[in-house]
């Protein structure tokens, strides 16, 4: 593929983005993408008498816990 084609990063815009990445919804590079992923935390909960939730706010994650003294 001709590097012109190649769309530009769009946190950084200064490096051209790679082929697999460039049909996502924002393109990013790899060092873009890596800081962009870091910054979301989440973590897997199981539910009482459920299945399991994904959790990313952690206030969520407090109000689970029924013996919770503060």
């Amino acid at each position: 593929m001709n590097e012109n084609y190649l769309p530009i990063c769009m946190s950084c815009y200064a490096v051209r983005v790679e082929p697999h990445r460039s049909k996502a919804f924002r393109p990013t590079c790899m060092a873009c993408g890596e800081v962009l992923a870091r910054k979301v935390q989440h973590t897997i909960a199981p539910i009482n008498k459920s299945s399991y939730m994904l959790i990313s706010n952690t206030e969520e994650l407090k109000q689970l816990n029924p013996k919770r003294t503060t």
